[in-house]
Protein backbone atom coordinates (compact mmCIF):
# COMPACT_ATOMS: atom_id res chain seq x y z
CA UNK A 1 0.00 0.00 0.00
CA UNK A 2 1.19 3.08 -0.63
CA UNK A 3 0.38 6.58 -0.40
CA UNK A 4 -2.65 7.94 -2.70
CA UNK A 5 -2.57 11.79 -4.06
CA UNK A 6 -3.23 12.60 -7.65
CA UNK A 7 0.85 12.61 -8.67
CA UNK A 8 2.34 9.75 -6.98
CA UNK A 9 1.85 5.79 -7.91
CA UNK A 10 0.09 2.93 -5.75
CA UNK A 11 1.58 -0.21 -4.29
CA UNK A 12 -1.81 -1.45 -3.93
CA UNK A 13 -2.39 -1.30 -7.58
CA UNK A 14 -0.15 -3.32 -10.29
CA UNK A 15 -0.46 -2.55 -13.99
CA UNK A 16 1.14 -6.39 -14.27
CA UNK A 17 -2.45 -7.99 -13.06
CA UNK A 18 -4.63 -5.27 -14.03
CA UNK A 19 -5.78 -4.32 -10.18
CA UNK A 20 -4.76 -4.33 -7.15
CA UNK A 21 -1.78 -6.44 -7.36
CA UNK A 22 -0.36 -6.39 -3.95
CA UNK A 23 2.75 -8.94 -4.88
CA UNK A 24 1.22 -10.52 -7.95
CA UNK A 25 4.84 -12.27 -8.45
CA UNK A 26 4.49 -14.53 -5.95
CA UNK A 27 2.86 -18.18 -6.08
CA UNK A 28 -0.86 -18.81 -5.55
CA UNK A 29 -1.43 -20.61 -2.70
CA UNK A 30 -3.09 -23.97 -3.12
CA UNK A 31 -0.35 -25.86 -4.87
CA UNK A 32 1.05 -29.21 -3.56
CA UNK A 33 0.04 -30.84 -0.44
CA UNK A 34 2.71 -29.80 1.75
CA UNK A 35 4.00 -27.14 -0.30
CA UNK A 36 5.32 -23.72 1.42
CA UNK A 37 4.02 -21.55 -1.46
CA UNK A 38 2.82 -18.43 -0.30
CA UNK A 39 -0.33 -16.51 -1.32
CA UNK A 40 -0.45 -14.98 -4.61
CA UNK A 41 -1.35 -11.06 -4.26
CA UNK A 42 -0.12 -11.09 -0.72
CA UNK A 43 3.12 -9.41 -0.56
CA UNK A 44 2.59 -9.97 4.03
CA UNK A 45 2.27 -13.68 3.51
CA UNK A 46 5.32 -15.62 5.26
CA UNK A 47 6.70 -18.71 4.00
CA UNK A 48 4.58 -21.73 4.88
CA UNK A 49 1.40 -19.61 6.00
CA UNK A 50 -1.45 -20.92 4.23
CA UNK A 51 -2.95 -16.98 3.35
CA UNK A 52 -6.61 -16.68 2.36
CA UNK A 53 -8.02 -16.78 -1.40
CA UNK A 54 -7.26 -13.94 -2.91
CA UNK A 55 -10.28 -12.28 -5.27
CA UNK A 56 -8.22 -10.27 -7.28
CA UNK A 57 -5.80 -12.90 -8.65
CA UNK A 58 -7.57 -15.58 -10.56
CA UNK A 59 -9.49 -12.81 -13.09
CA UNK A 60 -8.72 -9.34 -11.56
CA UNK A 61 -11.02 -7.77 -14.44
CA UNK A 62 -13.73 -9.65 -14.05
CA UNK A 63 -13.69 -10.99 -10.72
CA UNK A 64 -13.22 -7.82 -9.19
CA UNK A 65 -16.20 -6.55 -10.71
CA UNK A 66 -18.31 -8.77 -10.08
CA UNK A 67 -17.37 -10.19 -6.12
CA UNK A 68 -16.63 -6.41 -4.66
CA UNK A 69 -15.42 -5.97 -1.60
CA UNK A 70 -11.90 -7.28 0.62
CA UNK A 71 -10.63 -10.43 1.28
CA UNK A 72 -11.14 -12.04 4.75
CA UNK A 73 -8.39 -10.95 7.13
CA UNK A 74 -5.80 -13.12 7.83
CA UNK A 75 -6.79 -15.19 11.59
CA UNK A 76 -2.88 -14.05 12.77
CA UNK A 77 -3.57 -9.94 13.54
CA UNK A 78 -0.72 -9.30 15.92
CA UNK A 79 1.73 -7.23 14.85
CA UNK A 80 -0.64 -6.11 11.85
CA UNK A 81 -2.40 -2.99 10.71
CA UNK A 82 -5.80 -2.33 11.53
CA UNK A 83 -8.34 0.49 11.49
CA UNK A 84 -7.73 1.94 14.88
CA UNK A 85 -3.93 2.02 13.51
CA UNK A 86 -4.85 3.99 10.59
CA UNK A 87 -7.32 6.56 12.66
CA UNK A 88 -4.48 7.24 14.96
CA UNK A 89 -2.38 7.80 12.81
CA UNK A 90 -4.13 10.11 10.47
CA UNK A 91 -5.37 11.99 13.99
CA UNK A 92 -1.54 12.38 14.59
CA UNK A 93 -0.65 13.59 10.71
CA UNK A 94 -3.65 15.99 11.04
CA UNK A 95 -3.52 17.22 13.80
CA UNK A 96 0.56 18.31 13.38
CA UNK A 97 -0.66 20.06 10.11
CA UNK A 98 -3.93 22.08 11.91
CA UNK A 99 -1.49 22.89 14.90
CA UNK A 100 1.35 24.44 12.40
CA UNK A 101 -1.29 26.04 10.26
CA UNK A 102 -2.64 27.70 13.09
CA UNK A 103 0.48 28.99 13.96
CA UNK A 104 1.44 30.25 11.03
CA UNK A 105 -1.97 32.24 11.09
CA UNK A 106 -1.25 33.33 14.21
CA UNK A 107 2.41 34.14 13.93
CA UNK A 108 2.77 35.57 9.93
CA UNK A 109 0.70 38.37 9.23
CA UNK A 110 -0.31 39.05 5.78
CA UNK A 111 -0.43 42.75 5.75
CA UNK A 112 1.03 44.97 3.40
CA UNK A 113 3.90 45.36 5.20
CA UNK A 114 4.64 41.95 6.13
CA UNK A 115 2.79 39.61 3.22
CA UNK A 116 5.68 39.59 1.68
CA UNK A 117 8.07 37.67 4.22
CA UNK A 118 5.12 35.42 4.90
CA UNK A 119 5.02 34.42 1.25
CA UNK A 120 8.24 33.87 1.19
CA UNK A 121 8.00 31.39 4.37
CA UNK A 122 5.56 29.70 3.19
CA UNK A 123 6.79 29.28 -0.15
CA UNK A 124 9.88 28.25 1.25
CA UNK A 125 7.56 25.65 3.79
CA UNK A 126 5.50 24.35 0.83
CA UNK A 127 9.14 23.50 -1.66
CA UNK A 128 10.03 21.51 1.18
CA UNK A 129 6.83 19.88 1.98
CA UNK A 130 6.52 18.94 -1.54
CA UNK A 131 10.22 17.38 -1.50
CA UNK A 132 9.67 15.37 1.32
CA UNK A 133 6.42 13.82 0.33
CA UNK A 134 8.55 12.77 -3.15
CA UNK A 135 11.06 11.30 -0.76
CA UNK A 136 8.24 9.63 0.96
CA UNK A 137 6.49 7.72 -1.88
CA UNK A 138 9.53 6.83 -3.59
CA UNK A 139 10.46 4.73 0.25
CA UNK A 140 9.52 1.24 0.59
CA UNK A 141 8.59 1.82 4.28
CA UNK A 142 7.01 4.36 5.77
CA UNK A 143 9.02 6.98 8.13
CA UNK A 144 6.69 8.39 10.73
CA UNK A 145 9.52 11.41 11.14
CA UNK A 146 9.46 12.06 7.57
CA UNK A 147 5.87 11.95 7.12
CA UNK A 148 5.04 14.56 9.99
CA UNK A 149 7.52 16.92 8.79
CA UNK A 150 6.37 16.37 5.66
CA UNK A 151 2.82 17.39 7.77
CA UNK A 152 3.94 20.42 9.67
CA UNK A 153 5.37 21.95 6.88
CA UNK A 154 2.53 21.77 4.77
CA UNK A 155 0.85 23.07 7.81
CA UNK A 156 2.67 26.26 7.57
CA UNK A 157 2.12 26.88 3.85
CA UNK A 158 -1.67 26.12 4.63
CA UNK A 159 -2.04 28.62 7.06
CA UNK A 160 -0.29 31.58 5.30
CA UNK A 161 -1.84 30.93 2.03
CA UNK A 162 -5.77 30.34 4.13
CA UNK A 163 -4.66 33.41 5.82
CA UNK A 164 -4.49 35.78 2.99
CA UNK A 165 -7.57 34.04 1.54
CA UNK A 166 -9.58 34.94 3.84
CA UNK A 167 -8.43 38.65 5.35
CA UNK A 168 -7.80 39.69 1.78
CA UNK A 169 -9.93 37.92 -0.58
CA UNK A 170 -13.02 36.08 1.11
CA UNK A 171 -13.86 36.67 4.45
CA UNK A 172 -14.40 33.22 6.50
CA UNK A 173 -13.68 31.29 3.06
CA UNK A 174 -10.55 29.33 5.07
CA UNK A 175 -13.82 27.75 7.59
CA UNK A 176 -16.06 27.12 4.18
CA UNK A 177 -12.86 25.16 2.76
CA UNK A 178 -12.72 23.32 5.90
CA UNK A 179 -16.32 22.28 6.02
CA UNK A 180 -16.20 21.84 2.49
CA UNK A 181 -13.71 19.14 2.67
CA UNK A 182 -15.03 17.44 6.00
CA UNK A 183 -18.86 17.22 3.88
CA UNK A 184 -16.66 15.69 0.64
CA UNK A 185 -14.73 13.27 3.38
CA UNK A 186 -18.10 11.98 5.11
CA UNK A 187 -19.78 11.64 1.72
CA UNK A 188 -17.39 9.45 -0.36
CA UNK A 189 -17.15 7.20 2.63
CA UNK A 190 -20.57 6.78 3.21
CA UNK A 191 -20.79 6.30 -0.69
CA UNK A 192 -17.75 3.32 -0.54
CA UNK A 193 -19.58 1.88 2.60
CA UNK A 194 -22.60 1.61 0.81
CA UNK A 195 -20.94 0.08 -2.06
CA UNK A 196 -21.99 2.80 -4.35
CA UNK A 197 -18.70 3.33 -5.54
CA UNK A 198 -17.09 0.34 -7.18
CA UNK A 199 -13.47 0.63 -6.63
CA UNK A 200 -12.49 -1.48 -9.56
CA UNK A 201 -9.59 -1.31 -12.58
CA UNK A 202 -11.25 0.63 -14.70
CA UNK A 203 -12.03 3.37 -11.84
CA UNK A 204 -8.82 3.65 -10.96
CA UNK A 205 -7.57 3.88 -14.50
CA UNK A 206 -9.86 6.87 -15.57
CA UNK A 207 -9.12 8.93 -12.46
CA UNK A 208 -5.29 8.57 -13.12
CA UNK A 209 -6.04 9.72 -16.21
CA UNK A 210 -7.90 12.51 -15.36
CA UNK A 211 -5.50 13.34 -12.55
CA UNK A 212 -2.34 13.58 -15.36
CA UNK A 213 -4.65 15.17 -17.38
CA UNK A 214 -5.60 18.09 -14.42
CA UNK A 215 -2.07 18.64 -13.61
CA UNK A 216 -0.68 18.80 -17.35
CA UNK A 217 -3.46 22.12 -17.83
CA UNK A 218 -2.56 23.31 -14.24
CA UNK A 219 1.46 23.12 -15.50
CA UNK A 220 0.61 24.75 -18.48
CA UNK A 221 -1.37 27.71 -16.93
CA UNK A 222 1.13 28.31 -14.52
CA UNK A 223 3.45 29.05 -17.70
CA UNK A 224 1.13 31.02 -19.19
CA UNK A 225 1.31 32.88 -16.13
CA UNK A 226 4.96 33.13 -15.42
CA UNK A 227 5.83 34.06 -19.43
CA UNK A 228 2.45 36.01 -20.07
CA UNK A 229 1.48 37.20 -17.27
CA UNK A 230 -2.25 37.56 -16.06
CA UNK A 231 -4.12 34.16 -15.38
CA UNK A 232 -2.56 32.17 -18.23
CA UNK A 233 -5.04 30.24 -19.48
CA UNK A 234 -7.82 31.20 -17.80
CA UNK A 235 -8.17 28.33 -14.76
CA UNK A 236 -7.91 30.52 -11.54
CA UNK A 237 -10.50 33.16 -12.47
CA UNK A 238 -14.21 33.26 -14.04
CA UNK A 239 -16.27 30.45 -14.86
CA UNK A 240 -13.21 28.55 -16.59
CA UNK A 241 -11.94 28.60 -13.07
CA UNK A 242 -14.99 27.53 -11.31
CA UNK A 243 -15.31 24.58 -13.38
CA UNK A 244 -11.67 23.62 -12.84
CA UNK A 245 -11.96 24.03 -9.10
CA UNK A 246 -15.05 22.10 -9.27
CA UNK A 247 -13.31 18.87 -11.53
CA UNK A 248 -10.07 19.77 -8.77
CA UNK A 249 -12.64 18.66 -5.70
CA UNK A 250 -13.92 15.69 -7.66
CA UNK A 251 -10.73 14.15 -8.27
CA UNK A 252 -10.06 14.77 -4.72
CA UNK A 253 -13.49 12.75 -3.72
CA UNK A 254 -12.07 10.16 -6.53
CA UNK A 255 -9.11 9.51 -4.78
CA UNK A 256 -10.52 9.51 -1.19
CA UNK A 257 -12.14 6.36 -2.48
CA UNK A 258 -8.64 5.18 -3.87
CA UNK A 259 -7.83 5.79 -0.05
CA UNK A 260 -10.13 4.01 1.54
CA UNK A 261 -9.70 0.84 -1.01
CA UNK A 262 -6.15 0.94 0.49
CA UNK A 263 -6.77 0.92 3.79
CA UNK A 264 -9.48 -1.63 3.66
CA UNK A 265 -7.68 -4.24 1.28
CA UNK A 266 -4.18 -3.13 3.10
CA UNK A 267 -6.02 -4.64 6.68
CA UNK A 268 -7.70 -7.55 4.85
CA UNK A 269 -4.27 -8.63 3.67
CA UNK A 270 -2.57 -8.49 6.67
CA UNK A 271 -0.16 -5.54 6.13
CA UNK A 272 2.30 -4.76 9.06
CA UNK A 273 1.03 -2.19 11.87
CA UNK A 274 3.45 0.50 10.55
CA UNK A 275 1.66 0.52 6.70
CA UNK A 276 -0.85 2.53 8.55
CA UNK A 277 1.70 5.54 8.45
CA UNK A 278 1.44 5.45 4.73
CA UNK A 279 -2.14 5.32 4.83
CA UNK A 280 -2.24 8.49 6.89
CA UNK A 281 0.46 9.82 4.57
CA UNK A 282 -1.97 9.80 1.36
CA UNK A 283 -5.44 10.63 3.21
CA UNK A 284 -3.51 13.65 4.74
CA UNK A 285 -2.11 14.37 0.98
CA UNK A 286 -5.46 13.97 -0.57
CA UNK A 287 -7.71 15.74 1.94
CA UNK A 288 -4.85 19.04 1.75
CA UNK A 289 -5.53 18.54 -2.01
CA UNK A 290 -9.47 19.19 -1.45
CA UNK A 291 -8.93 21.97 1.13
CA UNK A 292 -7.10 23.55 -1.31
CA UNK A 293 -9.51 23.22 -4.19
CA UNK A 294 -12.58 24.57 -2.17
CA UNK A 295 -10.65 27.46 -1.00
CA UNK A 296 -9.84 28.93 -4.48
CA UNK A 297 -13.10 28.04 -5.53
CA UNK A 298 -14.56 29.68 -2.61
CA UNK A 299 -11.99 32.87 -3.78
CA UNK A 300 -13.47 32.60 -6.94
CA UNK A 301 -16.74 32.69 -5.96
CA UNK A 302 -16.96 35.79 -3.58
CA UNK A 303 -14.63 37.43 -5.82
CA UNK A 304 -17.09 37.41 -8.47
CA UNK A 305 -19.70 38.87 -6.35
Amino acid sequence: MRSSNPVFSRRGFSRDNGYAGFGTQQPQAGGPAGGTQTQQGNPYATAGQQAPANPYATNPYAQQDLQYGAPQAPVTTAGRMTMDDVVMRTATTLGTLLVTAALAWALLPVDDANIGKSYGIAIGAGLIAMVLGLVQAFKRKASPALILTYAALEGVFLGVVSSVVDNRIADGAAMQAVLGTMAVFAGVLIAYKAGWIRVNRRFYGFVMAAAMGFLLLTAVNLLFMVFGGGDGLGFRSGGLGIVFGIVGILLGACFLALDFKQVEDGIAYGAPKEEAWLAAFGLTMTLVWIYLEFLRLIAILQGND
